[in-house]
């Protein structure tokens, strides 16, 4: 008789936390059917815009009242406090009626409740850190946790070396495999395969910042490449009709229909297709962004949310920074000028680009999301 685990997963809140979680997923799914061994997923998180992709792997949803964690002072800490106690209770109960072998926590909103809840019922828990900086769950999570795995080098001090995978950040299974060629890509996408392109993605949500720039200096950017953006769901509207009114009075050559294409949410599909076709990645310095241009070799030019908490995005920036697979602009200093000049140091130099490729080529994990789900069996 075929051995059977119960595997639940925590986190959520963003592409970030989610699509990690689906990668551990894929590779779970994949051991255990090679292990002979029937596996039993469920998530237990936030019903929100992302409970489609923890469905679409066949992962039971469970919805649970979430709140975050903050290191600085905040009204919204007055409703989240109780959000989480209470979702701390939710979890005890639910859990108790599953029972999970082991418990893979991603972090973010809801996930720490989780974390407790299975330390309570002596649960195995493996957790796992995408920053360079750690998380505030993160840390509270460490000391329960069998398992901790990292993406970054940096991060190894924070934690017990014993507990220690270091794993890099997992990447979704479908965006690894069956990838067309840049110039497939390009034509798939409505591109010319014979011009350059920029892929400007704000992640999952979209970045404002990164929005405005593009839309104020599009007229200065379509002479001299293509470009597709990645806005965000909320604001793709917008950013579309701003588009069309910025390019007026510009050749028909250089029309947004011919040359931009901006795209709110981007499904696996079309988010494989963008970074196979794009030739240099505009980008926030999320670990998910990071670790996805590298797996497909594409240079990066970082501008880390400022207001982001712990600086993090500025310490995942700079260290892959370090690693030679990207260039740093501070969000303060994201002019056209400057941008402007690192892409033309870039672009125009044949051995930095290729440089800068084979460094996140190097940098990329791909065996991530296998390493983790290792670490989940193991302490099932």
């Amino acid at each position: 008789m075929a051995k059977k685990l119960r595997i639940a997963f925590a986190g959520g809140g963003s592409g970030g936390h989610v699509y990690p979680i689906v990668a551990v997923a894929e590779a779970l799914k994949e051991q255990a059917h090679a292990a002979g061994t029937e596996l039993e997923l469920h998530y237990y998180g936030a019903n929100d815009r992302f409970r489609m992709d923890i469905e679409r792997q066949g992962i039971k949803f469970h919805s649970l009242l979430t709140g975050k964690l903050r290191r600085y002072a905040s009204i919204l800490t007055i409703i989240d406090i109780p959000k989480i106690f209470l979702g701390f209770f939710q979890a005890l109960f639910k859990i108790y009626f599953l029972m999970p072998d082991a418990v893979f926590s991603k972090g973010g909103p809801g996930a720490f409740p989780v974390v407790m809840a299975a330390w309570f019922y002596k649960i195995p828990i493996v957790i796992h850190e995408s920053d360079s900086a750690p998380g505030l769950t993160t840390l509270a999570s460490a000391r329960f946790a069998r398992k901790i795995a990292l993406s970054f080098e940096e991060t190894v001090p924070y934690f017990n070396p014993r507990k220690i995978v270091l794993s890099g950040n997992p990447v979704r299974q479908e965006l690894l495999t069956n990838r067309l060629s840049q110039d497939e890509a390009k034509r798939k996408l409505g591109f010319d395969p014979a011009k350059p392109l920029l892929f400007v993605t704000g992640g999952s949500q979209g970045a404002a910042k990164l929005n405005e720039f593009v839309i104020l200096n599009l007229d200065t950017f379509l002479p001299l490449m293509q470009v597709l953006h990645q806005t965000g769901p909320d604001q793709f509207l917008e950013i579309r009709k701003l588009a069309e009114a910025e390019v007026v009075g510009l050749p028909t050559t250089l029309s947004t229909q011919s040359r931009y294409e901006p795209l709110g949410y981007m499904d696996p599909d079309q988010t494989k297709d963008a970074l196979s076709a794009a030739d240099i990645v505009l980008a926030r310095a999320g670990s998910g962004s990071i670790f996805e241009a590298a797996a497909f070799g594409k240079p990066l030019i970082l501008v880390p949310l400022a207001s982001a908490a712990r600086d993090h995005q500025n310490e995942n920036a700079l260290a892959y920074a370090r690693k030679g697979g990207a260039v740093v602009i501070e969000e303060p200093n994201l002019n056209i000028s400057i941008f402007l000049s690192e892409l033309k140091r870039i672009m125009g130099d044949a051995a930095v680009l290729q440089a800068m490729g084979q460094a996140a080529t190097a940098f990329a994990k791909p065996e991530a999301a296998k390493m983790i789900a290792a670490a989940v069996l193991e302490v099932a």
